[in-house]
């Protein structure tokens, strides 16, 4: 058979140079948000690796400011903040208290890499002794509207401490809207709203829940998180978000969701993150350390996915990985 009649596409895979010149997908360092957790303690030097998410910890502030300091200068330019308050109460007063770990965090952060962007969670579950992210009723039943002040509350703390974005993770019904009135009430009309608009109650976020100490107490988080099996109701969320003021909208979890990914990357032209939760970090890193699975090529493979499933922005615990030189 004469060469034209079948396709030669080895022809342009034959070297590095090429297979780089006809690339489709890249990650830039722009894409990755690294997240931290950190700890309110009175010791400065405290730093608990995490038993499930293998080169993660738990981190006091001096702490976290050292190691994001390590990654700032090989090139980390955005981090998500986590805060684990040393105390917990049914209303989740630490989430909002300006003195509250997070808020310190952002101030210490901020103050020694002003040019960092910090992205921070806004949710109660860390904070409440029941672990749900919103107020309970006296049967149990997490309250959609009384949570909505406590999280517009928590969200405007942040930014007054010097957060440059809020994340809303909690899932309440027109949490976006309350967020932006509050914000713009108090003069914060040009803070950015990155919404959790789908995410889904997953079995992937288990190693975050010994990260954040944040697992219920009692129940689950079907009655507010997505169901899984749902596709369509991604794009009434994110709809429904978008209307109230969201900025951004994200997936999470990503990787097994990345046809959800794609559905809203095809429908919006907003930013669109993903995030690449603890389980799927986690399951990586357990292949990795159990020699079934190359580490640098894992990594990069997983992230190229979703990427290429159409999301401008990855949340990944693998960000460290890649200034480290796993980009190479």
């Amino acid at each position: 058979m004469d060469s034209y009649y079948f396709h030669r596409g080895r022809r342009l895979r034959r070297t590095d140079v090429l297979r780089s010149m006809v690339r489709e997908t890249e990650i830039r360092p722009q894409n990755l948000i690294q997240p931290y957790f950190v700890v309110e303690t009175d010791d400065a030097s405290y730093e608990k690796p995490i038993s499930s998410m293998p080169g993660q910890s738990q981190l006091s502030i001096q702490k976290c400011v050292e190691r994001v300091g390590r990654y700032v200068d090989k090139g980390l330019s955005s981090i998500l903040l986590f805060g684990i308050p040393a105390e917990k109460d049914p209303v989740g007063s630490g989430a909002y208290a300006a003195d509250g770990i997070v808020q310190k965090a952002i101030v210490a952060i901020k103050k020694a890499y002003p040019d960092l962007l910090v992205v921070t969670d806004v949710c109660l579950c860390e904070y409440t002794s029941h672990g749900h992210c919103g107020l309970l009723d006296d049967a149990g039943v997490v309250q959609n509207d009384p949570t909505l002040e406590l999280l517009s509350k928590t969200a405007v703390s942040h930014v007054q401490a010097g957060a440059d974005i809020v994340a809303p993770s909690d899932m309440m019904d027109g949490r976006v809207g309350a967020i932006r009135s509050a914000l713009d009430k108090s003069g914060f009309t040009d803070t950015p709203i990155m919404s959790y608009a789908v995410k889904y109650a997953s079995t992937f976020y288990g190693p975050f829940r010994e990260a954040a100490e944040s697992a219920p107490q009692f129940g689950d988080r079907k009655s507010y998180q997505m169901d899984p099996a749902n596709a369509r109701e991604a794009i009434r969320e994110a709809e429904a978000d978008l209307a109230e003021g969201a900025d951004f909208l994200m997936v999470k979890p990503a990787m097994p969701y990345l046809d959800v990914v794609r559905r809203l990357a095809d429908s919006y032209p907003t930013p669109l993150a993903a995030y690449q939760v603890s389980g799927e970090y986690s399951m990586i890193m357990a292949a990795v350390q159990n020699g079934w699975l190359d580490e640098k090529g894992a990594i990069m493979e997983s992230l190229l996915a979703i990427k290429r499933a159409g999301a401008d922005i990855i949340i990944t615990y693998f960000a460290e990985a890649f200034f480290d030189g796993w980009k190479k």
